[in-house]
């Protein structure tokens, strides 16, 4: 069983910086895969960036890429979400999630076991 709690976010303006985190109960966070999605009022969740345990390579979405950067402290159990050169788009509940397997793309949501509370990011224009 993992828990996963969400923090940091908060209202910025289009341009500003937010680091999420979340933080994991557990010993086993480091045999984890852990991935960020995010959404917006009346659309589905969609895939933000993940950050595998094995190699621990990062892969983000399209609309994420060159902005934000995944990074996991394993001694910390904590995985973070920087966020830079915010827009008002990327306004949305965001979610970790832990997946122990992945069984297919890493950013099927599916697959991922566990899930935190989110955190809601508001940008304004």
């Amino acid at each position: 069983q993992v828990q996963l709690v969400e923090s940091g976010g908060g209202l910025v303006q289009a341009g500003g910086s937010l680091r999420l985190s979340c933080a994991a109960s557990g010993r086993t966070f480091i045999a984890y895969n852990m991935g960020w999605f995010r959404q917006a009022p009346g659309k589905e969740r969609e895939f933000v960036g993940a950050i595998p345990c094995s190699v621990c390579n990062t892969y983000y979405a399209d609309s994420v890429k060159g902005r934000f950067t995944i990074s996991r402290d394993n001694a910390k159990n904590t995985v973070y979400l920087q966020m830079n050169s915010l827009k008002p788009e990327d306004t949305a509940v965001y979610y970790c999630a832990a997946a122990r397997f992945y069984t297919g793309s890493y950013n099927y949501a599916g697959q991922y076991n566990y899930w935190g509370q989110g955190t809601q990011v508001t940008v304004s224009s």
